[in-house]
Formats: C-alpha cells, structure tokens, sequence
C-alpha cells in the first residue's frame, strides 16, 4: 500500500496549519453563524464545510481541478458565483434594520440541512480553495513512491483534518462573544460593520482577482 513518508506528512501538516490560520469565508461564516445561531449550528455548518474540502481533494485527486483552473471561462464562473455569495452576506449585515451576526436573537434559526448546505456553499464558492489544492498537493506527491492518487488522499485527508481542529476551535470560542457583546450595544453594532466591510471586500477583491 502507498503511504507517504511521516516527515513528509508533518511537513503538509504545517503548511495546511498555515492556510487553515489565515482568515477567510469559511472561517468568517463559522464565526458569525456559532455567534448568532450557537455552537451547534457551526459544528453542522462546518460539516458542510468538511464535504466541501472532500470534493476538492476528490476533483484535486483525479485531475479534474486542472481541466477547470486551466479553462479560464469556467474559473471567472466560479470567481464571480463565489464573489457574489460574499456580497450578498456582505449585504445581509449591512442592509437597513440588520442587526450583529454576534446577536443570536437578531437572526432567525435556519434549519441544520440549510446550514449545512450554506456552509458547503461557502467553501465550494471560493477558487482559492480548488487553487490551492491544485498548487499544493503536487508539491507533497513523489511519483516514484507509488500511487499518486492514494499519496493525494492521505495528504488531502491531513489538509481536512488540519482545518476541522481550527475552525472547530473557532466555533466553540465564537459562542462566547455573543454573552459579551449582549450587553454592549456600541460593540455589536461596530462588529456588525466590520463584518459587512470585510465581507464587502472580500467580495470586491474575489471579482477583480485574476488567475494567478
């Protein structure tokens, strides 16, 4: 059986800390949903999140990520749908009469298939995700060890198991801020801008980002 080497697996494991550190939509989405909605609600929306990572690994696994990084039409698709997703969360936080994602009482419950598909859609909506698999699976598989694909399923299997310890850290400490910022009004109302802003620009950044 086709294994890759321990210190060839630690190696991966650091870089995927890394990008699983680096804030983005996934991370943000977990944040402000376990804030509104509570711990369980993150934990079914990072699920969806996992799923999301698993078909990358499985598109990455079998080459098919190359065929859609390399046609530039159906990248600037998958550029745009994902930068309009994040306007359009952008939007949900800054739109009159919105309230703080912080705030559980703010936003009504979704149900666990709806948050589960919401976070599968977050991560499928973002090129960087296929983009980075793409650029750094290649640099951990060594032919000569034997099969591509099984070296490509254990290293995407630590990229996943990596990023699900992060983001479920984030979800059980976002739970927290909702108690704090309950009682502070000013704060929730500036996070909630700051969230929309971010968001916004994340959105803007995505549409006018090019292949790289």
């Amino acid at each position: 059986m086709t294994t890759v080497p321990g210190p060839t697996l630690a190696a991966f494991a650091g870089v995927a800390l890394g990008m699983a550190l680096s804030p983005g939509p996934n991370m943000m989405y977990l944040a402000s949903r376990s804030v509104s909605q509570g711990r369980r609600a993150g934990l079914v929306s990072l699920g969806g999140i996992a799923v999301g990572f698993g078909i990358y690994l499985l598109l990455t696994a079998f080459g098919i990520t190359a065929v859609a990084m390399a046609a530039p039409l159906a990248y600037d698709v998958l550029r745009i749908a994902g930068a309009a997703y994040l306007g359009w969360l952008a939007w949900q936080a800054l739109r009159p009469g919105a309230r703080s994602p912080f705030e559980v009482r703010a936003l009504a419950p979704d149900s666990d298939r709806r948050l589960f598909v919401m976070g599968l859609l977050t991560n499928l909506l973002n090129p960087k995700a296929a983009a980075l698999y793409l650029s750094l699976l290649p640099q951990f598989v060594r032919p000569g060890r034997g099969s591509v694909l099984a070296q490509s399923l254990q290293l995407g299997a630590v990229q996943i198991a990596v990023s699900m310890m992060v983001n479920g850290t984030v979800v059980c400490t976002a739970g927290g801020i909702a108690s704090f910022l309950g009682t502070r009004p000013l704060w929730a109302r500036a996070q909630r801008w700051l969230m929309g802003t971010v968001l916004g620009g994340l959105a803007l950044r995505m549409a006018l980002d090019g292949r790289r």
